[in-house]
């Protein structure tokens, strides 16, 4: 860059004429600063010196801007009123006229650099004001329209050239910087820990943005690397940015005046980058660069700028002695591209975090998977196990009870004897039928009340079997509220059985449903019917135990003839006081 506007300076001189040329460049804060200058022998040289923003104001840079050419062939010129006047409510916009009078101020500012005729050359980058070619002459002295055409080119020529050269900089460093990225993402990737990894790496994170001092901050732990502030300053820093907002990268060369509660700041920490990746658990990367010291020539004091007279008219300043100032407080900028890899950065970080996570959990849930399986596995051998156990105990009672049954000589106690068997007969019916599914937790109500009935039907005289209508809806039941239903069930089948016909066989009608979370059971005979309220047997005790497990009720109508039976009850039901585990 400076071969190319040195060349460019020498070569708009050969073109003009003038005494000095400067290619004046302005900089972030509006100052500007001359980059390359070629003059005459024995004239003073403003290369390397800066001007405050003042000497080129917004408005002047605005017109820069919109007018690529400007000459001044003699600064004594006598400026020509506009004929016809026009009011002050009508003015007239010659923003765009090249024979417009520049301002007094302007033309005041020549007179004291001792500049008599001057042109400029506006450089203009992707549409924005990057600089000036600045030419002055020490006598008068004007340009001829094919040379001001010459120069327009040419600087639209060099301003061509500045983009290429800034751009094929730029590429080279995002180059650069996605090497470091995928560098450090790969080792990030491969090894263990990412926490560890990370701070076994600070070397290639600190060099990535060339910063002089790095520290990884997570929770209350700090890593560093390189020349950082000390540990309380680092904590005190996180704090701050945290407070800052939610942004993901944030950047400052010149860390004193951004209000960050410090005193001092750091000599180490005059630039920092801070990267959050996690801000719930304070997960940060903070780069540092050292202050750099840097003293700036000014053409001038920069600190006397226009003044303004009584009248209201501003007089420019009148010195350009060099002036120099040491600048302290700032480090080196960090680079557009340098905060893009930042940001590009916490991302793959932040992914790579969550990727491990991810694999991680599902590690967790493979492990949790394979216990489950075990577990029911062992659940299953324990309840064949109990299942088993549980046929052969009533198994033995059944066979006692059809003992005692047979040896006693009481009608009364051989009836009762011969009624438990058979409720117990039931219970291990429904038992057996329950516990061979292969479903631990819920049944097919419909499924399992059909193998029920099929059951029941198997030990009654075989004239109930065509006498039997089923019309039953699937209805999905808990494991321990269907052994209730079951029971339930087996009851009223046995009361239509002993009753309804007097032990012939009958019309018996059972229907399931669902509705709004309840289901209903109903057994329904048309026999000789059942005054509801008189009895008060085992049976009906048990009915009456079983209901209320259920959390339902049951309810015994006039079929006309016959007996309806009516359980309602709650699919799932919570007695009041007691959790479900």
């Amino acid at each position: 860059m400076a071969e190319l506007v040195a060349a460019a300076a020498q070569a708009f001189r050969d073109l003009t004429g003038f005494d000095r040329v400067m290619v004046y460049r302005f900089l972030e804060d509006d100052a500007g600063k001359v980059i390359a200058e070629d003059a005459v022998p024995g004239r003073h040289s403003f290369l390397n010196h800066h001007f405050p923003a003042s000497d080129i104001p917004a408005q002047a840079r605005a017109l820069y801007a919109r007018n690529l050419v400007r000459v001044i062939p003699d600064v004594s010129y006598a400026p020509a009123p506009l004929r016809p006047v026009r009011s002050a409510d009508n003015p007239l916009d010659m923003s765009d006229c090249g024979l417009r009078s520049v301002s007094p101020v302007h033309i005041q500012y020549l007179k004291n650099m001792g500049v008599v005729a001057s042109a400029s050359f506006s450089i203009i980058k992707d549409g924005v004001l990057w600089g000036l070619v600045a030419c002055h002459n020490f006598m008068p002295r004007n340009l001829a329209l094919d040379v001001r055409i010459g120069c327009r080119a040419l600087a639209a020529a060099l301003a061509r050239h500045i983009k290429a050269r800034e751009d094929t900089d730029t590429y080279r460093e995002r180059v650069r910087l996605r090497t470091f990225e995928d560098r450090i993402i790969e080792l990030l990737s491969r090894e263990g820990s990412l926490d560890s990894a990370l701070s076994r790496h600070l070397p290639e994170v600190q060099q990535m943005l060339d910063a002089d001092g790095v520290a990884v901050v997570r929770g209350d732990e700090v890593v560093t690397a390189g020349r950082c502030p000390a540990m309380a300053d680092i904590r005190a820093l996180v704090e701050w940015v945290e407070r800052k907002g939610h942004q993901t990268v944030f950047a400052t060369n010149e860390l004193s005046a951004t209000g960050v509660p410090l005193e001092p700041v750091s000599p180490l920490a005059a630039g920092l980058l801070a990267m959050a990746l996690s801000r719930s658990e304070a997960w940060f990367v903070l780069w540092f660069r050292a202050e750099a010291t840097e003293v700036v020539n000014w053409a001038g004091n920069p600190h006397k700028a226009a003044t303004a007279k009584a009248d209201g008219t501003l007089t420019p300043r009148a010195s350009f002695i060099a002036w120099s100032e040491t600048v302290r407080g700032k480090a080196r900028r960090w680079t557009v591209p340098e905060i893009e890899a930042a940001e590009r950065l916490a991302v793959a970080i932040q992914n790579v975090w969550q990727t491990r996570r991810i694999h991680e959990l599902n590690r967790k849930l493979v492990r949790l998977v394979e216990q489950k399986e075990t577990l029911l596995k062992q659940r299953e051998f324990l309840l064949g196990e109990v299942n088993h156990r549980v046929q052969n105990s009533l198994t033995i009672v059944s066979s006692f009870l059809s003992v005692q049954s047979r040896e006693t000589g009481d009608d009364a106690t051989r009836h009762a004897l011969d009624e438990a068997r058979r409720r117990i007969a039931a219970v291990s019916l429904v038992h057996r039928r329950l516990y061979g599914s292969d479903k631990f937790h819920t049944v097919d109500g419909a499924r399992y009340i059909d193998d029920l009935l099929d059951d029941l039907l198997a030990s009654t005289d075989k004239g109930w079997g065509a006498q039997l209508t089923r019309n039953l809806e699937p209805v999905l039941l808990p494991n321990d509220r269907a052994v209730s239903v079951g029971l339930v069930l087996t009851e009223l089948f046995i009361n239509a059985h002993k009753y309804a016909y007097s032990g012939a066989p009958g019309p018996l009608q059972v229907t399931l449903t669902e509705n709004d979370g309840s289901f209903r059971l109903a057994v329904a005979d048309q026999g000789m019917g059942r005054r509801v309220g008189s009895s008060t047997g085992f049976g009906s005790r048990m009915l009456d135990s079983l209901v209320h497990q259920l959390g339902g009720t049951l309810e015994f109508r006039d079929n006309q003839p016959g007996t309806l039976a009516v359980l309602s009850a709650p699919i799932v039901f919570e007695p009041r006081g007691c959790t479900q585990n």
